[in-house]
């Protein structure tokens, strides 16, 4: 049995974001084998990283960073996974800050005293969501395939119509017409909720193969 853990970084409560990830974890819980969490950074305390280099040489067991916020509660999550699903919504481009800040805090998982490399030989799968089908869903892709390499672990590519993960629009056919009767726009993405399957499959696939490797 597998740990795959959802991670959302859009502060939306139930959107589009969170919808498509809990889509992928009851997914990867029907292929089997497989148990899933899912953690939302919708309305936590997330600080970014101050590079104080606390976590270099002061680390203790279960404080693996000073700052005393609601990654605090995340971390323990981190740790008890296989494999992790980050979903972030697209802003300007890019990943939301929610999530870059949750990346830059899993820094205390690479250089700590107690806790070095305890990200090595998991997994990571990448998810965004847009509103234009060409507005920045693999530019965000990209950004949290470079956060798992950051941090040591290992990113599975989808490949169906993006190989950096899975993108997905929030508006029909994604050419960005409003539709004020349209609340979850991701449910009619046929393409994207393909992307999300290819991947996850792909990422249970990996994880289940490492499984057992990690000390």
């Amino acid at each position: 049995m597998i740990k795959i853990v959802g991670v959302s970084g859009s502060p939306v409560k139930d959107g589009n974001t969170e919808t498509f990830l809990k889509k992928a974890l009851e997914f990867s819980e029907s292929i089997g084998g497989v148990e899933t969490e899912f953690v939302s950074l919708a309305e936590k305390n997330v600080n970014s990283c101050r590079h104080c280099n606390w976590c270099v040489a002061k680390q203790t067991e279960g404080k693996p960073c000073t700052l005393d916020d609601d990654m605090q509660e995340i971390y323990p999550i981190i740790l008890e996974a296989d494999g992790l699903l980050l979903a972030t919504p697209v802003y300007l481009g890019r990943l939301s800050g929610y999530m870059a800040s949750f990346l830059d805090r899993l820094r205390a998982f690479v250089h700590g005293n107690l806790y070095h490399r305890r990200l090595d030989y998991k997994t990571g799968g990448a998810m965004s969501v847009g509103w234009l089908r060409h507005g920045g869903l693999e530019t965000a892709l990209f950004s949290l395939i470079q956060g798992f390499l950051s941090v040591q672990m290992i990113p599975v590519g989808a490949g169906l119509s993006c190989a950096f993960g899975a993108p997905a629009v929030a508006s029909r056919d994604g050419k960005g017409d409003f539709d004020r009767n349209q609340k979850l726009g991701i449910l009619e993405d046929e393409l994207g909720l393909k992307n999300m399957e290819f991947l996850v499959e792909r990422l249970v696939e990996v994880t289940k193969k490492l499984e057992g490797i990690n000390p």
